[in-house]
């Protein structure tokens, strides 16, 4: 559970579809203007709100002897806060609504990667659970063992080296010097 708002100067994990995503988009171009500190993002949705509430929940149910809940990495540019992990497992928490159904998005998988680089723990899970209508309009609910779905995710080196790294290390940069990053001017890895 994030309790700095204030997302400017550092790029986390869950930013990781901006990072690897097009850099010529209007939705690039505001996170940017996020990243430098110019506008700060307001958006508070029914979805977050709730996802938040429940996440601590959530962790909690899966009954984890050392479980820790909000450990944060920084190295750099690069800020992370795992929802939940022990010393050798991450637990990133995804809520969604139940009658959709779940399918890990690539956005999920790629996020999760970036969060096992930077606290060096190679092992992670995707805990989806399912709300329910009436879990929107009330927060204190039970958690319902029968909605909660575990999806173990493999670190992928190959993303982090190849297309990740140079994308965030040129991204870092430019945030070191206040411009506009160009995806042409990346030196990717071969």
């Amino acid at each position: 559970m994030i309790v700095n708002q204030d997302r400017s100067y550092y790029i986390g994990a869950s930013d990781t579809q901006q990072v690897v995503g097009n850099w010529k988009t209007k939705t690039f171009e505001k996170w940017w203007l996020e990243k430098l500190g110019f506008i700060q993002n307001q958006i508070h949705t029914e979805a977050m709100m709730t996802g938040t509430a429940y996440e601590h929940r959530i962790i909690d149910s899966l009954n984890i002897p050392g479980m820790e809940k909000d450990k944060q990495f920084i190295s750099g540019r690069l800020r992370v806060n795992l929802d939940g992990n022990t010393s050798d497992t991450i637990y990133e928490i995804k809520t969604y609504k139940f009658q959709n159904g779940f399918k890990v998005p690539k956005h999920y998988r790629e996020q999760v990667w970036v969060e096992m680089f930077a606290s060096s723990i190679r092992k992670a899970y995707i805990v989806a659970y399912g709300l329910l209508e009436e879990d929107y309009n009330n927060f204190y609910r039970d958690i319902d063992p029968m909605r909660r779905q575990l999806f173990e995710i493999h670190y992928n080196e190959e993303f982090i080296n190849k297309i990740y790294l140079p994308r965030f290390r040129y991204l870092s940069d430019c945030l070191d010097n206040g411009r506009f990053p160009k995806a042409e001017e990346v030196k990717l890895s071969a």
